[in-house]
C-alpha cells in the first residue's frame, strides 16, 4: 500500500492509537499553556478530525456514537469500539455540539447506536 492510500485508510487500531496520543498531547498542553493557547487548540482539532475519520470509515460496525451518561457539565459522546484496542473500550470522546458541527444530522443517526 503506498504512503499517500495508508494516510487516506488507516487501520482502526491506528487511529485509535492516535486518537488516544493527541487527546493526551491535548490535555498535557492546555494544563501546560492553557485551553486557548495554539498548541491546545491545534491539538484539539486534531483529535476531532481524526474521530470523524474514525467514524466515517468504521461505523458503525466497529466504533459506534454514545451519550456518555457518566460526564458531568458538556453533553459527550463516547466513541465505543465493539472490540478493545490496546486495552481502550473508547476512541475518547467528542462534545455532542462538535458532533453537530462536524457530523451531518444523517451521519450523526447513522453512527449512533440505538
Amino acid at each position: 500500500m503506498s504512503n499517500t492510500v495508508e494516510l487516506l485508510y488507516s487501520s482502526i487500531e491506528k487511529l485509535v492509537r492516535e486518537i488516544v496520543a493527541v487527546n493526551h498531547a491535548w490535555k498535557v498542553a492546555s494544563e501546560l499553556f492553557g485551553e486557548n493557547s495554539s498548541l491546545s487548540i491545534s491539538s484539539r482539532d486534531l483529535k476531532t478530525a481524526l474521530q470523524v475519520r474514525l467514524l466515517r470509515n468504521y461505523a458503525p460496525e466497529q466504533v459506534y456514537l454514545v451519550v456518555d451518561t457518566e460526564a458531568e457539565g458538556e453533553k459527550l459522546y463516547s466513541l465505543k469500539l465493539r472490540e478493545p484496542i490496546d486495552n481502550h473500550l473508547y476512541a475518547e470522546h467528542l462534545p455532542v455540539r462538535v458532533a453537530q458541527e462536524v457530523l451531518s444530522a444523517d451521519e450523526i443517526k447513522k453512527f449512533t447506536k440505538l
